[in-house]
Formats: C-alpha cells, sequence, structure tokens
C-alpha cells in the first residue's frame, strides 16, 4: 500500500531563543509548511519531526542548554534518534528505541561515585536526570530518556553529549 500525501502545516513560535509549540500564549512566529508521505500518523510524525531536528554534531549539542519538557510532544522518532547516536560515542538505543544507554567500566567504586557526582553536577545545572546504574562495584550505566513524553527529546542527547565530555577514571 502507497502512503498517502499530507500537506501539513506547523505554528512554531520563538521565547528566549527556544522552539515553542504553544502559539495561543505567545502566538505564531513562523510556518513549517511541507508535503509529506506517509502510512500512517506515525510516519508522517517521523518525517517531520527530522526535518525540524537537524542532525548535530557534539559541539552544537553541548552548547546548548536543556528545555523543560512538559509533555504533549511526540518524541524524537527511531530513525532520527539512530542518525543522531551516530555522532554520540558508544550510546545506544534501548527500551525500544525510547532510551538511550552508555556503559563504562571504572577504575575502582570510588571512581564510579566521583564520576556519578560529576554527572549530577551537569543533569541539576540542565534540569534534566538520568539514570545512573553500577553494579559489581565498578560497571557503570548511564540511561536517559525525556520521562514526560515516555521518548527521547533533542535533551536527551544535548545531555549525553555533556555527560561525554566528564572526566572518568577508566580501567585499564
Amino acid at each position: 500500500m502507497r502512503g498517502m500525501a499530507y500537506h501539513v502545516k506547523i505554528a512554531i513560535t520563538l521565547r528566549r531563543d527556544e522552539l515553542v509549540r504553544d502559539d495561543y500564549e505567545y502566538g505564531v512566529r513562523s510556518q513549517f509548511d511541507c508535503h509529506v508521505k506517509g502510512s500512517s500518523r506515525r510516519s508522517v510524525m517521523a518525517t517531520i519531526w527530522s526535518r525540524l531536528m537537524e542532525i548535530q554534531a557534539v559541539e552544537q549539542l553541548v552548547a546548548k542548554k536543556c528545555k523543560p519538557c512538559e509533555g504533549g510532544v511526540e518524541p524524537c522518532p527511531l530513525p532520527a534518534a539512530q542518525n543522531q547516536l551516530a555522532k554520540l560515542d558508544g550510546w545506544y538505543l534501548t527500551h525500544d528505541g525510547q532510551r538511550i544507554r552508555k556503559d563504562w567500566t571504572v577504575k575502582h567504586f570510588m571512581a564510579g561515585m566521583d564520576f556519578f557526582n560529576k554527572v549530577a553536577e551537569v543533569a541539576e545545572n540542565d534540569g534534566h536526570h538520568p539514570d545512573l546504574h553500577i553494579a559489581g562495584y565498578r560497571n557503570v550505566s548511564i540511561e536517559i530518556w525525556t520521562h514526560a513524553i515516555g521518548g527521547l527529546s533533542e535533551n536527551d542527547f544535548i545531555l549525553a553529549a555533556k555527560i561525554d565530555r566528564l572526566p572518568v577514571e577508566l580501567k585499564k
């Protein structure tokens, strides 16, 4: 079955240099207008999402700050997440593409705890909090997703890029 053609117009507003979808309170500033093909709402949203969120280099992600998310937006579709993950070393998808995760083997238990404390500072500064795991005294993992939407958002990739910049004592 061939996909249906859709004409999509999304109102986008700018507030403090952020992309905001609430055009009722802040007023429409620009519009994203395109023709897309898809066999379902999900495939259409995936196309739109990938056009709105360009794949960013690590330097671009690190320069950004996580934006508050209260839900009501679509999570990042799998193809866009896979493309963005290609820019982040060692991160991989889990939970059917709804989360990203990275694993490290640190020198010793306290090295893991020191690393987690550094991650906690970055996470708190950005207001986006990952799940931190330590097992076997030196196997550490971090899992990130946007809880409010039950999937991935740009915030997750921003935080992952910032975590990658932190020093960590690895097992040799």
